[in-house]
């Protein structure tokens, strides 16, 4: 991953699926091994799809970025939602692009 308010700037993630309703819905917790001894933990927000058929090759999704779980203490390390609504534009922008090359 990348991003330009991460004090590394590239970084690895590990996601954790929570919600797998194929083909209605998926959503993860992102989550870091941050002590490098293979112990993920997950920060408390969720990313999840939503996707809803509107045609025979269309569908519409809602991208859906929920950090109420976030504990407080990590609020004050990281500020939240800790990129502007564009990033989401892109991400749905990215699975479009990703869907019509298949």
């Amino acid at each position: 991953m990348y991003h330009d308010n991460h004090p590394a700037k590239n970084y690895e993630m590990a996601n954790k699926v929570v919600v797998f309703d194929r083909p209605h819905a998926i959503a993860w917790q992102p989550g870091q091994d941050s002590a490098g001894d293979g112990t993920l933990s997950f920060g408390g927000w969720i990313w999840r799809y939503d996707i809803r058929d509107v045609g025979s090759s269309e569908s519409h999704v809602t991208l859906t970025y929920d950090w109420s779980a976030v504990p407080a203490e990590l609020r004050e390390h990281i500020q939240f939602p800790p990129f502007d609504p564009t990033h989401l534009e892109n991400s749905l922008k990215h699975l479009s692009d990703l869907s019509a090359a298949r």
